[in-house]
Formats: C-alpha cells, sequence, structure tokens
C-alpha cells in the first residue's frame, strides 16, 4: 500500500464529503499543461445579482483617520470657541482614549484652514489644502456622517475594511474578488499598493492580514506589490534560470500537490497551485506593468512630477490607473501617517500635498479613458479625530485624538452620485445629527454598486452565512447612488 492509500485510510468523515465537493479539480492541473480550461470552483466567481454600476474598486485608505473638521467638515462656529473646554453636553460622557482620558481640560481646537465652497454642490471644504480635488467637487459624493465602535486602530482598521473589530475575517476585496473574479488571466484580481508619504513623524502598523481573505478560498486574498525594487519578491528566474526550466519546475511542483490534494480534498491545495501559475504568467504582465516609460509627458504632469519616483502617492495613483485598465478588480492603496495626535499645523500640510493633485489626476485620467463610470473611487480612513486638542494648543498648531463617533469619507465614480453630500454632525463635529452612516451601511452600499445583495452575498462558514455586512441590520444608502 502506498502513502496515498495511507491517506485514503485515515481520511475524516469531513474530509471525504469535501472530496466529493471537488470533483473538478483536476481543471486546475489540466491548466498548467496547456489546457485552457478554468480552474476550480474555488476560483469561480460567484457572480453578481443585478446589473452592476461599478466593475472595479480603487480603494484610498489613509491609515491614521484623518481630521475632518480640517477637511471636509466646515465648522466655522468654532472659532468663538477657540481654548474653550468641550462641554459636558456634547460630550455625553462618550468613551475617551487613554491619550487624552487624564488631561485635565479638553480645549476646543478650531481649524486654521481656510475652507471656501467647491462646484455648483457648494461643499464646503479645505480648498487651501485640497485645491486640486476641489475642482472635483461635482463628480464627488461626500460623506459626513460615518461612524464606527472601533476607536483605536487596530480593531478600527479591521471594521473599516473586513466589516468586523475581530481580525481574520475576509476584507472587502477578497470579497470583491470571491463575487467578481478576475478580468485578467495574468493579473490577480486583488492588488494592494503601499504608498510612502513624505512625512513619517507617526505611522501606523499595517499588516498583510488587512488584506487576507479570511474563511474564503485563499486565491482571493490581496497580492501586494511592493513600492520599490522587484514589485513582487521572486518574480524574476534566480540568475541562469531559463524560463522552460522555471515552468517545468512549477509543473512538476503543482503535479504533487495535485496528488496531495486528490489525497486529502484541501481547497488550499489549489490555492498554492493557482498561485504558482499566478506567479509565472505574472513574470511576463507585471514588468510591462510596471514600466512607466510608456507613459506620456502629459500624464505625468498631470500626476505631478513625485509619480516618477517609485513609492510616492503619487507614483501609486498613476499604478492603480495602470492596473485598473489591465483588469484588476479590487486596488487597495494604504497611505500613512494620518495619525494626527500633533503638529497638524505642520503634517496635514505634507499630507494634503501628497494626494491633492494625484486624487484629481487620477479622476480626471479615468475620465478622459471612458472607465470612472464604472470605477468606484473611494478615499478615507478608519474613523475621525476630536474638535478638542491633545497636547499644547496654539491657534497655528494643536492635535487631535481618535474620534469614532463621525468622520468623513468621499467616494467617486461608479455609480457614486456626484455633488450628493450626505449627513450632518454638530457645530463641533462631534455628533451626528442628520443621516448617520454606519460603516455596516457604507458596505452594503458599496456592494450594491458592484451588483451584490448584501443580504444574500454570503459564505457558508461555522455553520452560518456568512457575510460583509454582518448580522446586524444593514442598509443600502439609495442616497448616495446616482
Amino acid at each position: 500500500m502506498n502513502i496515498f492509500e495511507d491517506f485514503h485510510q485515515l481520511e475524516t468523515r469531513r474530509h471525504f464529503f469535501a472530496r466529493g465537493r471537488h470533483l473538478l479539480g483536476g481543471a486546475a492541473l489540466a491548466s498548467l499543461l496547456g489546457n485552457s480550461a478554468k480552474a476550480t470552483t474555488e476560483s469561480q466567481p460567484v457572480g453578481s445579482h443585478f446589473p452592476p454600476k461599478a466593475k472595479r474598486v480603487i480603494y484610498l485608505h489613509m491609515v491614521g483617520g484623518p481630521s475632518q473638521m480640517d477637511l471636509f467638515d466646515y465648522k466655522p462656529v468654532m472659532q468663538k470657541f477657540y481654548d474653550k473646554d468641550l462641554p459636558d453636553s456634547v460630550r455625553m460622557g462618550q468613551r475617551l482614549t487613554t491619550m487624552t482620558s487624564g488631561q485635565k481640560r479638553f480645549p476646543i481646537a478650531p481649524s486654521k484652514y481656510k475652507f471656501s465652497p467647491a462646484g455648483e454642490c457648494g461643499m464646503w471644504m479645505n480648498t487651501e489644502l485640497l485645491p486640486n480635488l476641489a475642482k472635483k467637487a461635482d463628480e464627488i459624493c461626500w460623506m459626513r456622517s460615518l461612524h464606527t465602535e472601533a476607536i483605536n486602530h487596530e480593531p478600527a482598521i479591521a471594521a473599516m475594511q473586513t466589516g468586523n473589530q475581530v481580525p481574520g475575517r475576509p476584507c472587502l476585496g477578497a470579497w470583491a474578488s470571491y463575487g467578481l473574479g478576475s478580468d485578467n488571466e495574468n493579473l490577480p484580481a486583488f492588488v494592494v499598493l503601499v504608498a510612502t508619504p513624505s512625512n513619517r513623524e507617526q505611522e501606523q502598523a499595517i499588516s498583510s492580514r488587512l488584506w487576507s481573505a479570511g474563511y474564503l478560498p485563499g486565491v482571493h486574498s490581496g497580492v501586494s506589490f511592493r513600492s520599490k525594487g522587484d514589485p513582487i519578491l521572486y518574480i524574476n528566474n534566480p540568475p541562469g534560470v531559463p524560463d522552460a526550466i522555471r515552468k517545468k519546475t512549477i509543473d512538476g511542483l503543482n503535479a504533487l500537490n495535485e496528488l496531495n490534494y486528490q489525497a486529502l480534498g484541501d481547497p488550499e491545495t489549489h490555492t498554492r497551485i493557482r498561485q504558482y501559475e499566478m506567479a509565472f504568467r505574472m513574470q511576463a504582465s507585471v514588468p510591462e506593468l510596471t514600466d512607466l516609460s510608456s507613459e506620456s509627458e502629459s500624464t505625468f504632469k498631470l500626476y505631478g512630477e513625485a509619480a516618477k519616483k517609485p513609492g510616492t502617492f503619487a507614483n501609486t495613483a498613476l499604478m492603480t490607473r495602470r492596473l485598473a485598465e489591465r483588469g484588476v478588480r479590487f486596488i487597495q492603496v494604504y497611505h500613512n501617517n494620518w495619525d494626527h495626535h500633533s503638529n497638524v499645523g505642520g503634517r496635514m500640510l505634507s499630507q494634503c500635498k501628497d494626494v491633492d493633485q494625484p486624487c484629481f489626476a487620477l479622476l480626471e485620467d479615468l475620465k478622459q479613458r471612458g472607465m470612472l463610470d464604472d470605477t468606484l473611487v473611494i478615499w478615507g480612513g478608519e474613523f475621525g479625530r476630536t474638535i478638542y486638542s491633545q497636547g499644547s494648543l496654539s491657534k497655528e498648531n494643536y492635535g487631535r485624538d481618535h474620534h469614532p463617533r463621525c468622520f468623513s469619507m468621499w467616494m467617486a465614480g461608479g455609480g457614486a452620485k456626484g455633488g450628493a453630500i450626505y449627513g450632518e454632525t454638530d457645530d463641533f463635529s462631534y455628533n451626528i445629527v442628520k443621516d448617520p452612516l454606519h460603516i455596516h451601511d457604507f458596505h452594503a452600499t458599496v456592494l450594491q454598486l458592484l451588483g451584490f445583495d448584501h443580504e444574500k452575498f454570503t459564505y457558508k462558514f461555522q455553520g452560518l452565512d456568512q457575510r460583509l455586512t454582518g448580522v446586524e441590520p444593514a442598509h443600502v444608502v439609495k442616497e448616495l447612488i446616482s
């Protein structure tokens, strides 16, 4: 009796039934051997429930929590409250972080920046630091009443990305990959890019768990591209190893993995097979993707000179457009250092300079190429900031602590309602007074734009029909949809 027969003798009841679900497993191996057949059912897209408005997503996550009252939530009344304590009637005993809970005072810090109305929609925003983005005001859907239960970065980013503060769940990009599949067999459906901020005072740690597939098949995890050097480690052949030898090696490994799969029925084995084969195909597709020499000077002028420097946000924004036009379904971008516990007066300037022109350029570039209508662009962080100052306060500089009760985000294209201004907060940007938008409602709305009913878009795990929006009621916000 050989080793595989031994495995069959020892297999569990769960493995027996699992093997019955994977009778098409040989299709993956056939693909490696030149067959054009599709791979296993684990990688087949679920398909949308109704015609989508967006075919792909570019999610620009500002890690740390941008200060909403310094960017998009104009509070002119606060100028009269400078250095006065936050009234108890506003705070209402709400939870504070340990970074400010010990303060003797909670002095009001009005924004030092100039606001003015932008576009025909009249969106009051920081036009001093975001003059380029302001030109797109009528194409952007502005959301000023998001809120979350998480008050610290780790659980808040997890909640914003996966719908749950507990790590281990699939992120939005993984759900998109699961539902839509790939539009280019030579590139992943879900790609992650991490931009390097020009100011690096206080960056938050981010890790691959944020782009994990969680309990979904592993093939739906995000593939992280590096900003410098080889986009993906070991994407190139070792010296002296030609493509033919590399392919023969991969074929051999995958044949062994297929035998292992037939013996044990573990779907993650097929994920490994697909990853090996995808890596081989990416050896040809990725160098062309990351070679910006074909881009025109007018494109670099649009995005700014920083677009020529690998790792910058401008370079990353240009790369997202190249990924989008090549069929990548979900592009997740992280830009760090928005955790403004201090030096808002200094750091906000550099942060906005990093993103202002590139965000405008990305929207304009997509529009010029006829892609904006079916590309949903999302911009935002994991929570907001407090109107009271953390640490020392002056009219020119101050800090702000975490604030989950209200924060601002925006989205454009892909069916988002341009020029809409949704939600209102009180004069202190502390509590929501109109149209609250929980992150579950936001996720339900994004899924709706992608063609999915969030209540029906599920995956069976641990005996439950799991979904991005969780078990509590969530609602699609129709006012955000064109």
